[in-house]
C-alpha cells in the first residue's frame, strides 16, 4: 500500500520521514507533500480522478482551535473533494482519506518521546516527563514549540536564537523517536490509524 501524507508545515515533513517508516513497516511506500488550505479540495479532488489504492493522510496541528470544530471542517472539505474518509466510512467500506490532528502542535509530539529529546540534546533532563507541566504533552499549556524551545535553551542550545529552527528540530528529535512509546494521545490516534489501514484491504 502507498501512503500519500499532506502536511501543513515543513517540519512535519521531517519528523514523518524518520516516523512513517517505522509505524507502516518495509511492505508499504509513502510520500510526503505539503498543501495549502484553500488548495485542499482541489488537490484532493485531483486524487479521486487518479484512483489507485493510495491512502492519502491529511495531518495539521490543532494551533489552539476548536478541535472539533476543525476535525468538521477537515472532514467536510475531503467529503467536498469526493474521498470518503476513515471517519465517514461505514463499518466494511473502504475509505481513501485519514484526517488527524497533532495537538496542539508537533511539538507535543516531540514532548512525548523524552528519552528521543535528550538523545538528541544530551543537555535536556530524562526526569522532564516527570514534571508537572510536560505530564501530559497534549496539554502543554502557552504553546508546545514555545515550551520546547524554552526547555532547549534552558538545557544550553539555541540561546542565540529568539526563534526555535524547527525543521531543525524536527528532523533531529524524530531520529530517535520510537512510535510504540510515545505518550501524546494525539500521536498514538496518528499512528494507530496508519497501522490499520496497513492491515485493510483496498
Amino acid at each position: 500500500m502507498h501512503f500519500e501524507l499532506l502536511v501543513d508545515e515543513p517540519s512535519k515533513e521531517e519528523a514523518l520521514k524518520n516516523l512513517v517508516p517505522r509505524i507502516i513497516g518495509p511492505a508499504h511506500s509513502f510520500g510526503i507533500k505539503g498543501y495549502e488550505e484553500k488548495k485542499l479540495v482541489a488537490r484532493l479532488r485531483g486524487y479521486k480522478r487518479i484512483g489507485g489504492s493510495q491512502v492519502i493522510v491529511v495531518l495539521r496541528d490543532e494551533d489552539r482551535k476548536d478541535c472539533h470544530q476543525l476535525k468538521s471542517r477537515m472532514e467536510k472539505m475531503a467529503q467536498d473533494g469526493g474521498l470518503i474518509t476513515k471517519s465517514q466510512a461505514r463499518p466494511g467500506q473502504n475509505y481513501r482519506l485519514i484526517n488527524r490532528i497533532a495537538i496542539e502542535e508537533l511539538e507535543a509530539w516531540f514532548f512525548g518521546d523524552v528519552p528521543a529529546l535528550v538523545r538528541a540534546y544530551p543537555g535536556v533532563p530524562d526526569t522532564l516527563a516527570e514534571k508537572a507541566p510536560y505530564r501530559n504533552p497534549d496539554a502543554i499549556s502557552g504553546g508546545t514549540w514555545e515550551a520546547l524551545f524554552r526547555v532547549l535553551q534552558k538545557a544550553g542550545y539555541y540561546r542565540a536564537l529568539r526563534r526555535p529552527p524547527k525543521k531543525e528540530l524536527a528532523r533531529k528529535i524524530s531520529a530517535h523517536m520510537d512510535p510504540d512509546r510515545n505518550r501524546s494521545r494525539s500521536f498514538q490516534v496518528f499512528r494507530e490509524a496508519l497501522k490499520q489501514a496497513t492491515q485493510s484491504i483496498f
